[in-house]
């Protein structure tokens, strides 16, 4: 039977616009004709519109986790809010009367699966064929030149650690940003996007002296990039058959975007997963020029926190769709993992929703870390490697959340060690304020899901929560 929810009808929106009018489609009672096939994996009917003829529009679910919408208008989103209303009226129990699958969506269900099993021929083909020989000429040039940037990237860094942070003016801005664009002509991207982010902090004029203490970590991060990257280069000059390293992230830094089929190869697949987004934000990057949606999700029966990325380009944001929060639970086919450290960036092609049930948010409890100090260990040892993510996600359970006597608030674990909690300089937006506006009943015997940042002006770590979690309820408080 198939299970449909306003939440996952919404994440299948192309905007919230599209949203708005399919609802409206429903409550105005703009359709005709409702139908299902015997199978209920077909939704189809036909809606009214300005013109004489009726609309008729279909959402195909054979390959449930992939809808295929189909509609007579003329609009080029997918799925249409004709397609939408036809969902919304299914999820808000409306009648639907069972009817054979009509002849053209017979006919590109047939057409479809043999795409599919062309597909899968070529994908085995592939599979079978040998390997393909590296280009050992062209990955050569490319290395050289990656390495003679480092090199330039390098006498950059130091001539700013000489000069010191103090002598940094608009020209200096100017300069880096120059020197940006040369790094991604020489397939440094990610040390391209980092340096720009240098850039930014030093055109800061609103709050010199945090910007300062920012810069001199962008530094270190970049020198160690440079040494790094240096070491792992000259070592695939060598050895051109090197295979890419899938447990670190020097990969990305050096400009490789990883393929599915490289994720599964290296063994960085996993089946039949469920997971809980247990929160999302979005927020504008200006050092890649792009607009960032991340979420982050639990793995129902384990206790890794997922992270998904979608990056929007500026130039393309207006052909893109936003991602969203999604409150249901998504069973994932397969689900490919990035390399990382504790909220490893996921993927997956397709989901299907299920409502989220007491056992699940049982099972967030039971992940939970109980003890903060074993909580900032695994965030320590995350963070001894200056390549990987500065700013971890964990999910900690604790005894209580309790205010301060300078008006702040600390986590409190079973073993009444404490930890406190405060707005940390990577996320857009603050939300620990919002602690004091919270009902008191969620600050007790709850779990809570914080970003972690060390702090480099007083050397402390600080964890900014995201999520409340306590009972039946899932509070988030960035949005």
């Amino acid at each position: 039977m198939l299970e449909l929810t306003a939440s996952y009808i919404d994440s299948l929106a192309p905007n919230a616009a599209a949203v708005k009018n399919g609802r409206g489609l429903v409550a105005q009672k703009k359709f005709v004709k409702l139908n299902k096939s015997e199978e209920g994996d077909l939704l189809f009917g036909e809606c009214s519109g300005s013109g004489k003829s009726n609309y008729v529009c279909s959402v195909d679910f054979v390959a449930p986790d992939n809808p295929v919408s189909r509609c007579s208008c003329p609009s080029r989103q997918f799925p249409c809010k004709h397609a939408l209303g036809l969902m919304y009226a299914y999820a808000d129990g409306l009648t639907f009367e069972t009817s054979s699958v009509p002849e053209d969506i017979s006919s590109k269900r047939e057409k479809a699966e043999k795409r599919e099993e062309n597909k899968a021929k070529k994908a085995t083909e592939e599979a079978d064929a040998k390997p393909k020989k590296v280009n050992k000429s062209a990955l050569k040039k490319k290395v050289s030149r990656q390495l003679e940037a480092l090199d330039e990237l390098e006498k950059l860094t130091l001539s700013l650690v000489r000069g010191g942070l103090g002598t940094a003016d608009a020209r200096t801005a100017k300069n880096l940003n120059e020197h940006a664009k040369r790094l991604g002509s020489s397939y440094l991207t990610g040390a391209e996007n980092e340096l720009r982010r240098l850039a930014l902090l030093l055109e800061n004029e609103s709050d010199r002296e945090r910007s300062y203490t920012y810069a001199a970590e962008q530094l270190t991060l970049l020198h160690a990039f440079i040494k790094k990257g240096r070491s792992y280069l000259q070592a695939k000059l060598e050895d051109p058959e090197l295979a890419p390293d899938s447990e670190s992230t020097i990969e990305e830094w050096l400009g490789h975007a990883w393929q599915l089929s490289e994720l599964k190869e290296a063994g960085r697949v996993s089946e039949d997963v469920e997971l809980l987004q247990l929160a999302f934000y979005s927020y504008k990057d200006d050092a890649r020029r792009e607009y960032i949606d991340t979420g982050f999700w639990l793995e129902l029966g384990g206790e890794a926190i997922h992270r998904t990325v979608q990056y929007r380009p500026f130039k393309a944001v207006k052909h893109m769709k936003q991602e969203d929060s999604f409150f249901n639970v998504a069973k994932i086919g397969e689900l490919y993992r990035y390399p990382g450290g504790l909220n490893a960036r996921v993927r997956f092609e397709g989901l299907l929703p299920r409502k989220t049930e007491s056992a699940d948010l049982q099972a967030v409890r039971s992940s939970a870390r109980s003890s903060i100090a074993d909580a900032v260990k695994a965030v320590k040892n995350q963070l001894k490697d200056p390549l990987a993510d500065r700013a971890p996600v964990v999910l900690l359970k604790a005894s209580r959340i309790a205010q301060t006597e300078d008006g702040g608030f600390a986590l409190v674990d079973e073993a009444g060690d404490t930890l406190a909690l405060g707005d940390v300089y990577r996320l857009p937006q603050g939300s620990t304020s919002l602690l004091a506006l919270t009902e008191s009943s969620l600050l007790e015997d709850c779990c809570v899901l914080a970003m972690f940042e060390h702090r480099m002006d007083t050397g402390r770590l600080v964890a900014q929560p995201l999520t409340l979690i306590q009972g039946e309820r899932i509070t988030r408080l960035l949005y």
